[in-house]
């Protein structure tokens, strides 16, 4: 019988590639989304418009699913309306679990964020996270982490109730495609553009989306139930990035670092500006910067080991990604030596 997928948020970054995954595996595939385009998907896909929070709308959306992936959620580090971010991040999670379980879906996926374990204060010096870390709400460095955490313990909570979830933790997802324009692609927008004239230095951890995309599938094919699984890639400092974006592009990257005093202290002026004024997006969420403080790499042994998780180089995600960039007329800048435009190969 052939396996019926549904997956929340189809129509975002993660969400595409998910669905052009499954449909080549042969699955019938339905997404749940409330964006009017379709624009990416294969024809094959169902789609459903809709909200999470609308149960009548859950209920005919899930009707005969096998697996769930649940990835909707606002994945923004800034709102105007911060309440929003638990409405939908958390409380939407709950409904959809909730409604998934009562309909027999035999498989969940949960879509969390690696946000919420970088948002943990080290002790003693640790700098290395795997999923044994611990978290609490307290250490949670904004709205957006505080609502994923919250929605991660209701996957928690159903998981030990039962229900067959499992818990994805992504890390930052880069490659074609993001039409969105999610955090990770809009950094590396604005270095590529020259919006940022200096950084502050940070650990970051990446990985390719179709990679992200293949963790989600291999988490519902293996993944024991009520595990969570950090889907990453590789460790590279925020200087390391810039250095790859200069040599893929001859552009010139900020050299200059900022002390991370001065990005918090700019970061709330900005935010302040945003909230009560502007009400537009700040250059730098003070989300984001109280992240990038955290000296941290990530353990990602875990899916390598139990779900076999597919590692594309970094160098070659974020080529794909440029190429993509240029394609879509989002470089304001020309690239001097364009040695993205060479062809690069998976490695799984």
């Amino acid at each position: 019988m052939t396996t019926r997928s549904l997956a929340t948020g189809g129509l975002g970054f993660i969400g595409k590639e998910l669905c052009r995954q499954l449909v080549e595996r042969g699955e019938d595939v339905r997404i749940l989304d409330t964006d009017q385009k379709s624009n990416g998907l294969p024809e094959e896909v169902e789609v459903i418009r809709g909200s999470i929070l609308n149960r009548a709308q859950l209920k005919m959306a899930l009707k005969g699913v096998n697996h769930l992936y649940h990835l909707a959620a606002i994945p923004d580090l800034w709102l105007k309306n911060k309440k929003d971010f638990h409405f939908i991040n958390t409380t939407g999670t709950r409904l959809v679990l909730e409604t998934a379980a009562n309909a027999g879906v035999e498989r969940i996926v949960y879509t969390s964020t690696e946000s919420i374990t970088r948002g943990v204060k080290r002790r003693h010096g640790e700098k290395v996270i795997d999923e044994s870390t611990p978290m609490s709400l307290k250490d949670m460095p904004g709205p957006y982490c505080r609502s994923k955490f919250l929605a991660e313990l209701e996957a928690i909570s159903a998981a030990e109730r039962g229900v067959p979830v499992v818990i994805v933790n992504p890390t930052l997802p880069v490659g074609p495609g993001d039409s969105r324009l999610t955090p990770p692609t809009r950094m590396l927008l604005g270095f590529l553009n020259g919006e940022y004239p200096a950084y502050l230095e940070s650990h970051i951890n990446m990985i390719h989306v179709s990679d992200v995309a293949a963790g989600h599938i291999l988490a519902a094919d293996k993944g024991r139930i009520g595990e969570r699984y950090i889907l990453g890639n590789e460790n590279l400092d925020l200087s390391n990035l810039l250095s790859i974006l200069e040599e893929l592009t001859g552009l010139a990257m900020p050299k200059r670092r900022v002390p991370f005093w001065l990005a918090l202290g700019a970061s709330m002026v900005d935010e302040f500006i945003a909230d009560h004024f502007t009400h537009k997006a700040p250059n730098a969420p003070l989300t984001g910067v109280r992240l990038a403080a955290q000296p941290m790499i990530f353990d990602v042994s875990k899916a390598r080991n139990e779900l076999n998780l597919p590692m594309t180089p970094i160098r070659d995600s974020l080529a794909e990604a440029i190429r993509w960039f240029s394609e879509q007329g989002l470089l304001l800048r020309a690239p001097l030596k364009p040695r993205w435009k060479t062809s690069t190969a998976k490695c799984n």
